[in-house]
């Protein structure tokens, strides 16, 4: 462990707070040139990425291809908030902290990136203190300061400008009441929040004890953005890059590049080694093409980040060759459905244990693509890798694991709705794994009378304007809501808190959970939060997850796991534990 780690370490303990679950923060290790020679393209072998860099090189030049299925959400570091954009995002910005660029576990550990180092706690465990790197420029070749890190988190607190990004530093910091972000609440004394006592100093208040808040400061809110050049809702189009690469030909809704920003200094930064030249980047691309076009070396990345599509999986699986190409890691990330209460009949919880008893899980699996590449049947919500886990099985579904249809029909008769009802089932429809998944709920609820109608929405603002906007949800009878999610990092608030806290649900749409609505659970995380005791704290994310399935609001499908397509003409081609896909910021184009 790090001196920089234990001198922390020492200031939370002398603060009397919920020190932070740093296990995975020490798996060691160094970055990709400490963890051995690595592989070469010509060696290479399945799941040859999970430890070592495949194709080692530190060649500059070139340009990698990456292609998305859907749109972005967007990619303004302010609101974006899927796990793909997060490791993108690095190239074009940089924040407080980043997780490690190294494979494997290693991948977990917290490093400086705009700061000098990690956060410096108070006695009490309430104010926070990074230090800011002095040379750092934008694009323009002018400094970034602490005060344009400050407004960078104040605005992403304005959920009605930015609904898609995460809600940690509105929940967390001690901000004026009636806050509502530096464009509604101009000239607003925020200092109770956060403090800049000189250009390279930024010092965070809390509410109340916060050990994890130097996960907090890696999340993209933290990379800068300059006032002067702020466009609110419009900035996603015109970001100013602090890192390496710079926007050009910025085309929303078809594609964009990346080149290089010649202000950037790697005398600042040593996690970046910067190797392409260039990127190129195109959104709204047909899922299984992209699978074609990256099996053929004609693309290097499916940016999404989730594994190939149904239609490639039996090819890549049966052919030796392609299979060498491939990884099949292990995610903590639960592929799930919503089950929302506020659309009628499952407003009664019998109805809602109707569909849990019903659905045949199997082919959930089957639709994001069997036991090897789609996942473990899951019965709970937190994954097994996220401390916490406790494992239980409140509705069984039947030896074959292909739904109880007794139970089913049971609990219908209790809610009163003996011959079933009707209800929509919302999807991402760029995701032909979700559709299929849609098809599977389909098929299984039909047997005890559940009629659904498949609704597909577009992946860029699925959250902020459908499946996660309460009054579209429930004018649109948004009964299930296929959903997904990863721990923002690998402890049980990190998974949880954005998932089951009923307070991030947003009336302007945005919210990761569209289904979890219990005051009790609310306090149960507060709680935990505060508990000072690690294993005490972590039964009781393992009891908030058994209080949550309690009510069958979510429907647990699977423990995630997903086949990765290796890029042929990539360097540095290696999985990162941090964000459960390939390290974009670590590789290089092969010429």
């Amino acid at each position: 462990m790090r001196h920089s780690q234990s001198r922390r370490l020492k200031a939370l303990a002398a603060a009397g707070v919920a020190t932070a679950l740093l296990l995975s923060a020490c798996g060691g290790g160094g970055g990709a040139e400490e963890q051995g020679q690595g592989t070469e393209a010509g060696e290479t072998e399945f799941n040859a990425a999970l430890t070592k860099p495949v194709n080692p090189s530190e060649a500059k030049g070139g340009t990698l291809r990456f292609a998305n299925s859907g749109d972005w959400d967007t990619l303004d570091p302010g609101e974006t908030y899927y796990g793909y954009s997060w490791n993108f995002a690095r190239l074009y910005g940089r924040s407080l902290l980043m997780f490690k660029v190294a494979p494997g576990a290693a991948s977990n550990e917290l490093t400086p990136d705009l700061a000098e180092g990690l956060g410096e706690a108070s006695s009490d465990g309430k104010t926070w203190t990074y230090k800011l790197k002095k040379g750092v420029k934008y694009e323009d070749g002018t400094e970034v300061t602490s005060a344009d890190v400050k407004y960078a988190v104040l605005r992403s607190t304005d959920k009605a400008t930015f609904p898609n990004g995460p809600a940690y530093f509105e929940a967390i910091l001690n901000l004026p009441e009636g806050y509502k972000g530096p464009y509604k609440s101009k000239g607003v004394n925020t200092d109770s929040a956060i403090e800049t006592p000189d250009k390279y100093t930024i010092v965070f208040h809390t509410k109340q004890p916060f050990a994890s808040f130097d996960y907090l400061a890696q999340l993209t809110q933290t990379m800068p953005v300059p006032e002067a050049k702020d466009k609110g809702a419009k900035y996603r189009n015109s970001v100013v890059s602090s890192g390496p690469y710079k926007f050009e030909g910025l085309q929303p809704g078809k594609k964009f590049n990346l080149v290089r920003n010649d202000q950037w200094d790697p005398a600042t930064d040593p996690n970046r080694k910067a190797l392409p030249d260039s990127y190129e980047v195109t959104v709204n691309v047909n899922a299984d093409d992209i699978d074609n076009r990256v099996i053929s070396g004609d693309l290097d990345v499916d940016i999404a980040g989730t594994g190939a599509q149904p239609a490639s999986l039996s090819r890549v699986l049966q052919d030796p060759n392609l299979k060498a190409g491939a990884d099949n890691p292990i995610i903590p990330r639960l592929w799930y459905t919503s089950i929302n209460p506020t659309v009628a009949p499952f407003d009664n919880a019998e109805c809602r244990k109707a569909v849990m008893f019903a659905m045949d899980q199997t082919s959930y699996q089957a639709a994001y693509g069997g036991q090897f590449a789609g996942g473990e049947l899951a019965t709970t919500i937190l994954p097994p890798q996220i401390p916490g886990y406790t494992k239980f099985d409140l509705y069984p579904n039947g030896e074959d694991n292909k739904g109880d249809v007794e139970a089913a029909k049971k609990s219908l008769q209790s809610c009163g709705q003996p011959d079933g009802f009707a209800t929509n089932i919302a999807y991402r429809a760029e995701r032909p794994k979700e559709k299929a998944a849609a098809e599977a709920f389909q098929q299984a609820l039909s047997r005890v009378g559940i009629k659904l109608t498949l609704k597909p929405f577009p992946q860029g603002d699925y959250f902020s304007a459908y499946a996660g906007n309460p009054p579209y949800v429930k004018k649109n009878n948004l009964g299930l809501v296929i959903n997904g999610w990863g721990a923002d990092w690998n402890d049980g608030f990190g998974f949880l808190s954005q998932i089951v806290d009923s307070r991030v649900i947003r009336e302007t749409g945005g919210s990761s959970n569209t289904s979890v609505r219990i005051p009790e659970v609310d306090k149960m995380l507060d709680a935990a939060l505060l508990e000072l005791d690690t294993d005490k704290r972590n039964q009781m994310w393992g009891a908030i997850d058994k209080r949550v399935m309690e009510e069958a609001v979510i429907y647990p499908g699977l423990y995630a796991k997903s086949l990765l397509l290796r890029p042929k003409k990539a360097t540095n081609v290696f999985v990162s534990d941090a964000f459960g896909m390939y390290d974009y910021l670590a590789m290089g184009a092969q010429k």
